[in-house]
């Protein structure tokens, strides 16, 4: 724990030394698989002895990987279902579950949200995120994405994927981890929905994102790629490199602790300091549209495919593991949730199945690619359940009007998955296992993979990420509450932030 905390102390310090370091080429998100390709490629350890004059010649004069139309193709197409995660799925699953006089106000946010994020991306956050600097952030050398055209050799830059040899366009890459950021500052809007300033959405989520968001994402997702790993005696210098969390062997396919538990702890301070919505425990706050919650919660489970097998970097194995499980996880917890309600209730619901596939859906995220299908089916399962009981009998325990059950979905869905990879990982039990060497590219053999040992690694992960959001998001707080105000005043807030904010209403009276 100490080791933690003056790790995160460090960090807070060395936000403003990023930019000191040379960055080189972005590796890329998430560092926790390898594709099959690569691995089968590895049949043996590199050469101890250095090569013949004639043979380095050759390997000099080999031309540089070029990207696979393939593997760009199925980039593209995980960028824009992504995309529609946010806008239009998560807006409207949001939207209907607010009161009517609020429902305008939430896709506002959550739509604005997302555009902004994606600005400060595009402005500094890509580079801030992957880019080299050191353990906590990255450096300045991707400010205003320069250098994504490469002038000497007349064409976009690479991107590292997880195979030697493979790389996509970086452009690609850089638009698609754009739309992982946006959608995890959007993930916010719901816990503190129908009572908070607008202009006190956009201010806090850019300090959040600026020094929330993009720190985590570099200390869980950056290193140098394969092809950096030339070999043995280059291992220690290349994992110094890379973030620190990448550094500890957590394992995090496509955000689990980078989106949902960052996201979901940063909504659970918001609800407790923005304040409980006037009315709440005394008046009825009941959606105002079930029918689009599930088109939303519909859209979120299509697009996830993206979001979880896009991580994989390429249309490989790893891509189709993640997609299966994506499928598989979510339809096991909307069961577990459905049945865990007419167990506590008599009937289950369409919120309660919606809800469901949420969870399933947030727990698989750092799974999908690192764990068996039987493995992910377990997750799914055991998320259904979990999430029922943090959107019940945590949100009571802990006292927050968190609107929209983010953290009861977010947090314990995010943390439950990030856990259990740590477990289903472990080739005994059908997991891929993980990379041991990436000169290499071999896997931890099963009689060498210890789950306690994996587990643990997850622990400081999931701990690391809870304490950096939850310290920015406090200071990110009190500063917009201390420059322009936290919430709206309770006249605008009865009235309903869709006239009092911004002068219209969703439905025509």
């Amino acid at each position: 724990m100490k080791k933690l905390i003056v790790s995160f102390a460090l960090g807070l310090s060395l936000l403003g030394l990023g930019g000191m370091a040379v960055a080189q080429e972005p590796a890329s998100a998430p560092a926790a698989t390898a594709p099959a390709a690569a691995a089968s490629e590895a049949a043996a350890p590199a050469a101890e002895a250095a090569p013949a004059p004639a043979a380095a010649a050759s390997e000099a004069a080999a031309p540089a990987p070029t990207p696979n139309k393939g593997d760009v193709s199925w980039m593209m197409l995980s960028t824009l279902l992504v995309i529609m995660m946010a806008i239009p799925g998560l807006a409207l699953f949001y939207g209907g579950l607010v009161r009517s006089k609020n429902m305008l106000s939430v896709l506002m946010q959550v739509m604005v949200t997302f555009a902004m994020i994606v600005v400060l991306w595009a402005i500094y956050g890509y580079s801030l995120a992957f880019t080299e600097g050191n353990a906590f952030i990255g450096g300045f050398d991707r400010l205003m994405m320069k250098g994504i055209w490469d002038n000497t050799a007349g064409t976009f830059a690479n991107a590292a994927t997880f195979s030697k040899g493979v790389v996509i366009p970086e452009i690609v890459f850089a638009a698609f981890q754009a739309t992982f950021a946006g959608i995890t500052c959007a993930l916010i809007v719901g816990a503190f929905a129908e009572r908070i300033k607008f202009s006190a959405v956009l201010l806090f989520t850019a300090i959040w994102f600026t020094f929330s968001y993009a720190p985590v994402a570099h200390m869980v997702w950056f290193w140098m790629g394969p092809d950096a790993y030339t070999g043995p005696d280059v291992v220690d210098a290349m994992n110094a490199k890379a973030g620190l969390i990448w550094q500890w062997g957590a394992l995090d396919f496509a955000g689990g602790t980078v989106v949902h538990i960052n996201a979901a702890v940063a909504g659970l301070v918001g609800a407790y300091m923005v304040g409980k919505r006037v009315g709440y425990g005394k008046e009825s706050m009941a959606p105002h549209s079930l029918t689009l919650t599930m088109v939303g919660a519909s859209l979120l489970w299509v697009g996830w495919f993206g979001f979880n097998a896009g991580s994989a970097l390429e249309a490989n194995g790893f891509a189709a593991l993640a997609f299966i499980n994506t499928l598989f996880a979510t339809a096991a917890a909307v069961l577990a949730w459905c049945i865990g309600e007419a167990l506590m209730r008599g009937k289950a619901s369409m919120l309660g199945a919606a809800s469901g596939a949420v969870a399933g859906l947030v727990a698989i995220t750092p799974a999908a690619g690192n764990v068996g299908i039987g493995g992910g089916l377990i997750i799914g399962f055991i998320a259904g359940f979990a999430c029922l009981w943090g959107v019940n009998g945590l949100k009571k325990m802990l006292g927050a009007d968190d609107s929209l059950d983010v953290f009861g979905v977010h947090g314990v869905g995010g943390i439950l998955g990030a856990l259990l990879t740590g477990v289903f990982n472990s080739p005994n039990l059908g997991g891929p296992s993980a990379v041991a060497d990436w000169t290499t590219v071999a896997m931890i053999a099963p009689d060498a993979y210890t789950i306690a040992g994996q587990v643990w690694t997850q622990a400081k992960a999931v701990l690391l990420t809870v304490v950096w959001s939850a310290v920015v998001s406090v200071i990110a707080y009190k500063i917009v509450d201390l420059t322009i105000g936290l919430r709206v005043s309770e006249e605008d807030e009865r009235e309903g932030l869709d006239i009092t904010s911004h002068g219209e209403t969703a439905y025509s009276k």
